[in-house]
């Protein structure tokens, strides 16, 4: 009877490859196989042999996998005992589905282990020069996805509570429903000079940043072209960057 293999949940941090941990890099190299997303980016990718990469990424409006023949695919590479690495972007439990997997994966009694990564909510705002805290702008930060299960029937996002928290606010995968939520918070009463910053494809070569205020931010987009994957920074942090960018190194 074959021994049953392992599966590690392993986040790839923001996009470039010198931001992977150490244990992230020694288990790509000692998995049979990587179930992996799109979002760790091609060179992350590119360092990984063909032969044991299987691409179940999902992508905004274009081709997708399901999660439930991740799910199973996991539960089939272990059972034949193979050591998986089901890699994602960023951390794997912030809004990557890391609990559902890790979930099913224990339902089907598969040994697996959580690898942490740098999350792009963090990391993403400082490739750009935004300090997501501020001893004058920040006591706290919010994470919020803006890519919900549109199988809700509404939002679990309280806007209103956020609007009114006066901390930082920022949303990952949120560049498509910009117009939806930056409405709704200027109707929750959220000053429409806040400055806000996208930040597409945080970390990698082709890393951009774009500027203006919650007022100004959806034609900004437009104008620029930004695209996913990317973050927005909501909040008085954001106009952090005028004042370092013309010294701030890295990206």
């Amino acid at each position: 009877m074959t021994e049953t293999g392992k599966v590690y949940l392993v986040g790839s941090g923001p996009g470039d490859p010198d931001l992977l941990t150490v244990k992230a890099k020694r288990l790509l190299e000692e998995a049979d196989v990587v179930l992996h997303d799109k979002l760790p980016g091609p060179e992350i990718l590119g360092a990984i042999p063909e032969e044991k990469r299987e691409d179940v990424g999902k992508r905004a409006g274009g081709e997708w996998t399901p999660q439930e023949y991740t799910n199973a695919r996991m539960v089939e590479l272990a059972e034949e005992g193979k050591t998986v690495v089901r890699l994602k972007g960023g951390d794997p439990t912030v809004f990557g589905r890391g609990g559902e997997e890790l979930a099913h994966l224990a339902e089907n009694e598969i040994p697996v282990e959580i690898v942490p990564g740098i999350t792009s909510a963090i990391a993403g705002p400082q490739a750009a020069g935004i300090p997501v805290t501020h001893r004058d702008h920040a006591s706290s930060v919010s994470f919020v996805t803006g890519h919900e299960d549109p199988t809700k029937d509404e939002s679990a996002v309280d806007w209103d509570a956020l609007a009114a928290t006066g901390g930082t606010l920022v949303v990952l995968m949120g560049v498509g429903k910009l117009p939806q939520y930056t409405e709704a918070l200027r109707e929750a009463g959220m000053d429409p000079e806040t400055p806000v910053a996208l930040v597409e494809r945080a970390t990698r070569p082709d890393q951009r940043v774009a500027t203006g205020t919650l007022d100004t931010i959806v034609s900004v987009r437009d104008e620029e072209e930004i695209e996913p994957p990317a973050i927005t920074v909501i909040g008085d942090v954001a106009g952090e960057r005028e004042r370092v960018v013309e010294f701030l190194e890295g990206y």
